[in-house]
């Protein structure tokens, strides 16, 4: 019995390392995510399919590696906690399809994934299962059996009989796990003699968990792991190292990548073990460090409050002064104008003076006359200047008393603690929007260190509805994050601000960007298709081509001597077009001499491919430049391809685009970023200022068949393809 409470008081001392940190329970068939964090089999379908019925679905991950299972329930996690979990996600998942179709043979084999993205419960940290979905995890054995020692240890007062003794029972000390029992140590050697087969069964401690412990492949449902994959991290069968897709990955054997881990584990362990003085006086120092922080922290209220009370009072006295200011003055104005209104009304109280002038006219002595008008003419004269030059005693507008607090709200908002940092400053030169958006910020040198970033965005609203409500990010760690989840064809509104002791910094000045016109097409440059390799070098990873300078204009040296024309080195995107709208960008090399770009129905190609020597001659292009007019006529007429030339730092329009002779309107500055814009359905292809997302030019095109992004290279230049942004992930161990 002491054994077993020794034992109990250990696994007693791991019991926080075994919940499941969504369902808050003890681990049932738990399954390891790529980042390592471990979460339970049911947990893991609940996040991805929260409103799913168990009893309709089936896992094919758990069961590939460990067939016949029984499965355990577990309570489900509160869809509070779901709910939680999926909208700290909803900000990150990707959005958008392909929805492209190759013409065959042209085609990457690639499906369109299905979007199986959830946050992790741990970290945090988005998890893609890609198509295999839960088949991709593996089951944590170790886990797993740790879990069942400490439920074996929970219920210690409970022992493991054996399951072969007459009574009495003794207790077991083995249990084997090819016959599924539990022995004691005389049974165990009646039932395994020497010698025969089943002396090599393979036996554990008492337990009453006998499934079996073997990893098998995801990938291939019947090849049990081998091998450990360096760059992936993960185990692998020797299947995948041959053709799958750890091919051209470095791999390890089991045993070494045991050994290494094992020794490090090993390592890491007893240096734990030998500072436990230094961890226990880390943890007396943290322990005061609470201590001096709670009480510092009502300190720092406190002061706050003081502060502020000292500001109300400051603004209560200014306040009752400009009020008293206000009362004095109109108290003033109103008596100076009730004044002049007494004055006024003893002027028609007084109605008699003019009766008494009129009888004093009619006095025909003159002595008397003058005696008595004299002082009369004087009152009458000043009641009609006063009549005549009517002024108010007083003004009754306050525009002297206008308070204009707009400095001092200002002021106020930016009010904050001496640790607060700069607002930060979104850097619009590395921002850029195109299947998602990528927001870059800097801080200013002198600024001081912040927790953490806060980006918030929202739409504008067109003529016909309002602009959103803004909304925000998950904290951001570094100076950049990624975007998921907006419009196409859209302008939004970025803003970020700092954190620091959760105190806000003021946002940052507003920049807007302009998502593409529609969902980003993805592609590769296609090396089986037309693909010069004497006069075109392609990057390893086909989104870089590069026309080596001078080259063909050596290899056709005899044809420039009799007058021909040398024509353009075509390459083509590997992945085609036969329906929707579609968008795609791409960086021309600015020292580049001339490059097309733009689209090209598969018969066109054909064309191209087959007859060289027709797409050199200057009158096939309807861009070529000549003054014959012919181009002109046809450009109403909707061809299969649509190409504009790029190049020695401009951008060049076909000439039947424009007026006749304007050739000022047909040259534009190359943009840094090109975007084009197929309508597949509609007919008209779009080309854009990536950047800006201004339309440089549209035309229509003749979409009969599959069309595939087409360029020409013609002498030095080079053609970059636009990388998917992806959001930054962790380095998992």
């Amino acid at each position: 019995m002491s054994r077993r409470s020794s034992l109990l008081v250990q696994m007693k001392s791991i019991e926080r390392e075994l919940i499941c940190p969504v369902c808050k329970e003890l681990f049932s068939q738990p399954l390891v995510l790529p980042c390592q964090h471990s979460v339970c089999h049911r947990c893991v379908r609940e996040l991805l399919m929260p409103n799913h019925d168990d009893s309709l679905s089936t896992d094919a991950g758990s069961e590939s590696s460990n067939p016949g299972s029984p499965r355990s329930r577990v309570p489900s996690p509160s869809m509070e906690k779901l709910d939680r979990l999926l909208r700290s996600a909803s900000l990150r998942r990707s959005f958008g399809a392909r929805g492209s179709i190759s013409s065959p043979g042209w085609r990457r084999s690639s499906v369109t994934p299905r979007v199986t993205t959830f946050p992790c419960p741990g970290c945090q940290h988005d998890i893609d299962l890609g198509e295999r979905g839960i088949s991709m995890l593996f089951r944590n054995f170790t886990l797993e059996s740790i879990v069942e020692r400490y439920r074996q240890a929970a219920r210690a007062a409970v022992a493991i009989m054996c399951n072969v003794c007459k009574p009495p029972v003794q207790e077991a000390t083995k249990s084997c796990m090819d016959c599924k029992a539990s022995f004691c140590n005389e049974c165990f050697k009646m039932n395994h003699p020497w010698g025969t087969p089943k002396a090599q069964h393979e036996y554990v401690g008492p337990t009453t968990n006998f499934r079996p412990k073997v990893l098998m492949c995801p990938e291939h449902e019947m090849e049990k792991v081998n091998m450990y994959c360096e760059v992936c991290r993960r185990p692998v069968c020797h299947l995948c190292k041959l053709g799958g897709s750890h091919a051209n990955h470095r791999v390890t054997s089991m045993s070494s990548a045991y050994k290494i881990l094992k020794e490090k584990l090993s390592k890491s362990i007893h240096y734990l073990i030998s500072k436990e003085d230094q961890v226990r006086t880390q943890i007396s120092e943290l322990e005061v460090l609470i201590r001096d922080t709670e009480e510092n922290g009502q300190l720092a209220e406190t002061r706050t409050c003081e502060h502020f009370e000292r500001l109300l009072e400051t603004l209560q006295e200014r306040r009752t002064e400009m009020l008293r200011s206000i009362e004095q003055s109109r108290s003033l104005r109103v008596e100076r104008l009730r004044a002049q209104v007494e004055e006024y009304q003893g002027m028609l109280e007084n109605s008699g003076l003019v009766g008494y002038a009129q009888e004093v006219l009619k006095e025909t002595d003159q002595s008397c006359f003058v005696q008595t008008a004299k002082l009369l003419h004087v009152r009458i004269q000043k009641a009609t200047e006063s009549v005549k030059t009517f002024q108010p005693a007083a003004a009754p507008a306050f525009e002297e008393f206008v308070l204009d607090t707009g400095k001092e709200e200002l002021f106020l908002k930016q009010l904050s603690f001496s640790g607060v940092p700069e607002p930060p400053v979104i850097d619009l030169s590395r921002c850029r929007v195109y299947n998602e958006a990528l927001i870059h910020w800097r801080l200013s040198e002198d600024s001081l260190p912040t927790d953490h970033h806060i980006v918030e965005f929202r739409k504008l609203g067109s003529e016909e509805e309002e602009e959103s409500s803004w909304s925000a990010s998950e904290p951001v760690f570094g100076c950049s994050t990624v975007l998921c989840d907006l419009t196409s064809d859209s302008s939004y509104t970025f803003r970020v601000r700092s954190c620091r002791n959760r105190v806000y910094s003021p946002y940052s000045p507003e920049v807007t960007l302009h998502t593409p016109p529609a969902p980003v097409f993805g592609f590769l440059f296609n090396e089986k298709c037309g693909f010069s390799a004497e006069r075109l070098q392609l990057s390893k990873r086909r989104d870089s081509v590069e026309s080596v300078a001078g080259m063909s204009l050596l290899l056709s040296a005899e044809r420039v001597q009799t007058g021909s024309y040398i024509c353009l080195d075509y390459i083509i995107g590997d992945t085609g077009i036969s329906h929707g709208r579609h968008y795609w960008a791409f960086r021309v090399q600015p020292d580049s001499y001339m490059i097309k770009v733009g689209v090209a129905s598969d018969s066109k190609l054909t064309e191209w491919f087959h007859n060289p020597r027709d797409t050199s001659s200057p009158r096939y292009d309807q861009d070529s430049g000549h003054d014959s007019g012919s181009e002109d006529t046809c450009f109403e007429v909707s061809l299969p391809f649509t190409l504009v030339a790029v190049g020695m730092g401009r951008l060049f329009i076909p000439k039947a685009s424009t007026a006749a002779g304007d050739h000022s309107s047909r040259v534009l500055p190359m943009p840094q970023r090109i975007g084009v814009c197929l309508d597949y359905d509609a007919g008209r292809v779009f080309f854009y200022d990536a950047d800006s997302m201004r339309c440089l030019y549209e035309r229509a095109v003749d979409c009969s068949g599959t069309m595939f992004p087409a360029f020409g290279l013609l002498g030095g230049g080079a053609v970059h393809l636009e990388e998917f942004i992806t959001a930054k992930r962790l380095s998992y161990m």
